[in-house]
């Protein structure tokens, strides 16, 4: 029996992270605080040496039915994890790259927020020394983990700013960073994309990430009868945690190890 499991960890996080059974399985993974350890800024992220090698056997083990679910672009993914291409969705759930070798389109309630949003938000934010703003194109997001004292006027002066908008606009709370989108899309609407489609059709999903933007997905797995991790700590919609993404990445290593198709 092939187990998807945590032997590798120790104390409260062996308790939390339960061994699954044999069924087959759809394994979607966050990025950014779930795979990759969080740095200060979304480019100065590395990517360890053997987690491209380990990504690639579970791949192939799993038959093709893993798929990365993130709030960065497809783009960016790719150069992440240089020269495996994964299936993959991106700007949480704004992009999807059903195939491999396909191409990346857009979700069909995915909108782009007008550039008027972004000036605006550049105006709320230009008091703020070390904050910046990222343009996703789908998604505006503003960092401040270099300021992190900034935190509380920050959060008022943009919940200020989306107030007074015309557009209609989401915000998403992430690690040290305010991500402001469209409605319509999340990665609870991703997954479910890539269930809709083989090679995931028909299978288990289990999906593990880090922070409040990954918990749509978090209730949409678990309502598919499926198991939702997150890493840090326990989150709604989670049945159980990781204590860091180290964790994560010994827990993938051992799966992709036992059994995988060379």
């Amino acid at each position: 029996m092939d187990e998807l499991n945590a032997p590798t960890l120790t104390g409260a996080a062996r308790e939390n992270v339960a061994a699954l059974s044999d069924a087959p399985l759809a394994l979607f993974l966050d990025v950014d605080g779930t795979l990759l350890d969080i740095a200060e800024r979304p480019d100065e992220v590395v990517t360890p040496s053997d987690l491209i090698s380990i990504l690639n056997k579970a791949e192939r083990k799993l038959a093709g039915a893993l798929a990365l679910i993130s709030g960065r672009t497809i783009e960016d993914l790719d150069r992440l994890f240089e020269p495996l291409r994964l299936r993959a969705s991106g700007i949480h759930g704004a992009e999807i790259r059903l195939d491999p070798c396909g191409p990346t389109t857009a979700a069909p309630a995915a909108m782009a927020l007008p550039s008027s949003v972004l000036t605006a938000l550049m105006r709320e934010v230009a008091p703020f020394p070390d904050v910046f703003i990222e343009n996703k194109r789908f998604s505006f997001v503003v960092h401040y983990r270099r300021a992190p004292q900034a935190e509380r006027p920050l959060r008022q002066a943009v919940a200020r700013l989306v107030e007074s908008l015309s557009t209609t606009v989401e915000v998403l709370e992430a690690r040290c960073a305010i991500e402001l989108k469209a409605p319509g899309f999340d990665k609870g609407h991703a997954i479910a994309a890539f269930l809709s489609e083989p090679p995931f059709r028909g299978r288990t999903p289990v999906f593990v990430g880090d922070d409040r933007t990954d918990e749509s997905g978090f209730a949409f797995v678990t309502a598919q009868g499926g198991y939702a991790y997150s890493v840090g700590r326990l989150r709604p919609g989670a049945s159980g945690v990781f204590a860091q993404p180290s964790e994560v990445r010994d827990w993938l290593a051992e799966f992709a190890r036992r059994g995988s198709r060379e």
